[in-house]
């Protein structure tokens, strides 16, 4: 049986992978960090499938990467771990540059040393590009604007150069913003759709936000997932952006949500300069056409399936808590 490791197993896009290694008959390794609360939500569904491991790790810690590698000497790692909230990355720009840097370094040096024949993907981001005019694509000159984006960075060059010293398959999967049903409410889409079907049922008043003209390109996760996969798989190891091709911004994504459940998106969004970055990044949009040319890789999803999914799946939750709320006054009174 061949075998995978996974780090962020259990963040949002780390669940899909999971689960797309798992159907196609991989012994999944994922590494999870002890927490004091259960962080497994998002692969409660999949916790007791025989051919999945977790284990106890963290990228800060050398001697628990190198357990991990050692244990499944896996045919493909994929690491998405990291420090991912680029807001907070200005709050905590060591930590973020340890885990989502040298956290990559040693990966690198744990399969170098232990399971050379490992394929290894690094989760990069659309966010190395920083103010760099769009549409972007492999050739475009990054311009981080962040400490997580600077961290990126230098995880990104260091897979090149592992790649060019080592002769090893370690490639970069430039992944724009993903999204989906499974994101973290701290992150903005779902803050979005969370706050519009609260408010929609009456369980909320307004939604907060910052910089409502940035514009991202968004694609649904589980397309991210399939690209990383085609990356991993290719005949030979090359970086790849993956993207929708379109950009949307923040205030059209309120526009679409709260339209969607008859309500207009002015009537509840206010701004707020604290949620603003120190410095900002104004516009990303991909440009899928290497993936696309070289492996095949198309999205499934498109721009409108992924808000709608999103709004039809947190609209669920806010009526659970309707119900909720609705059973506790009637105990109460």
């Amino acid at each position: 049986m061949k075998t995978a490791c996974v780090t962020g197993i259990t963040g949002q896009t780390g669940s899909y992978l999971a689960e797309l290694l798992l159907n196609k008959g991989y012994k999944v390794y994922g590494l999870i960090r002890r927490s004091s609360v259960f962080t497994t939500e998002r692969i409660d569904h999949i916790f007791e499938n025989k051919n999945l491991v977790l284990q106890y790790g963290d990228l800060a810690d050398t001697l628990s990467i190198i357990n991990f590698v050692t244990e499944a000497k896996p045919d493909l790692f994929f690491n998405l771990a990291a420090q991912s909230h680029v807001k907070v990355s200005f709050d905590i720009p060591e930590y973020s540059f340890d885990i989502d840097g040298t956290g990559v370094i040693r990966c690198l040096e744990a399969i170098r040393k232990y399971s050379p024949n490992t394929r290894f993907l690094q989760a990069s981001s659309s966010e190395l590009f920083g103010s760099t005019p769009p549409p972007q694509s492999e050739a475009t000159p990054f311009h981080p604007r962040s400490p997580y984006a600077v961290a990126k960075c230098a995880a990104y060059w260091a897979i090149v150069n592992y790649r060019e010293a080592y002769n090893m398959f370690a490639v970069n999967s430039v992944s724009f913003n993903h999204e989906s049903e499974r994101r973290h409410e701290t992150f903005v889409t779902r803050k979005i759709t969370r706050a519009a079907t609260r408010i929609k049922l009456g369980l909320q008043d307004k939604l907060i936000l910052g910089n409502l003209d940035a514009k991202r390109d968004w694609s649904h996760a589980q397309d991210v997932v399939s690209g990383m996969y085609a990356i991993i798989n290719a005949d030979e190891p090359k970086d790849y952006v993956i993207a929708s091709g379109e950009s949307h911004s923040v205030k059209k994504f309120c526009e679409i949500v709260f339209s969607k459940l008859g309500m207009n998106y002015q009537d509840y969004v206010e701004f707020d300069p604290r949620y603003l970055r120190p410095s900002e990044v104004a516009h990303l949009c991909g440009d899928p056409s290497k993936i696309k040319q070289d492996l095949g890789w198309k999205p499934n999803y498109s721009f409108e399936d992924l808000v709608q999914r999103m709004v039809d799946s947190d609209l669920k939750i806010a009526e659970k808590e309707k119900l909720i709320q609705q059973s506790h006054s009637q105990y109460t009174v």
